[in-house]
Parts: C-alpha cells; structure tokens; sequence
C-alpha cells in the first residue's frame, strides 16, 4: 500500500477522479487499493463504513485515516504521514497527522485489510 500510494504522489487533483489522470481523495484511495486487488466503494463516508475502527495510536500502514466531518480521506504510510489527493488545483502528496488542520479535523481510521 505505502510504495503504491508514494507512486502517486504529484498527480492531479481532479473531482471525482479515481485514476492517474486526476484522483480526489476517495478516488485515490480507491485507486490504490484496487492495485492491490481490494474493491472499494467511491465516497469517504462509504469508506469510512468498511473494516474495522482503528486508534491513532495503533495506525499501521495501510490504514484509511478520515477527517473533516467525512469530508476527505487518505492512506496512512507511518511515522505520522499519509498520502492523500488535497483539493482542486493542488496534487497528491504526503502529509502529517499532526498538521493543524488534519490534527483539528480527525475523524478516525479504518483498517481494510
């Protein structure tokens, strides 16, 4: 999960995208989790319904990490950073949790795998 989302990381952003040519954040989610052969549904709060609830203290890797009310979403890759497609006009990229606005906005996390 983490060296396939880190592939990723400068492509567009893009409403509703869910390939390389533009992603949003549940599409790149989405995305990446089909590369690996996991179907997930299109939307945060679809994903946020899946798997089970994890800690942020127990993040691993993988996880779906949420924030803003269900509002935007990405993939946790360790050490406090995870990847995620931001917002129009910006790209994917790598980000920490203890950011102000993703510390602010935490919602949870979810362990699909």
């Amino acid at each position: 999960m983490v060296s396939t989302s880190l592939k990723y990381v400068g492509a567009p952003y893009e409403r509703g995208g869910a390939s390389p040519a533009g992603f949003d954040c549940s599409g790149f989610v989405l995305f990446v989790y089909a590369q690996a052969g996991v179907a997930l549904p299109h939307g945060v709060a679809k994903q946020y319904r899946l798997g089970s609830a994890v800690s942020r203290d127990e993040l691993e890797p993988g996880d779906i990490v949420f924030f803003d009310r269900l509002r935007h979403s990405g993939i946790y890759i360790g050490d406090a950073r995870f990847v995620h497609a931001t917002k129009p006009g910006d790209v994917v990229m790598v980000s920490r949790l203890d950011e102000e606005w993703f510390r602010r906005r935490w919602i949870g996390a979810r362990r699909v795998l």
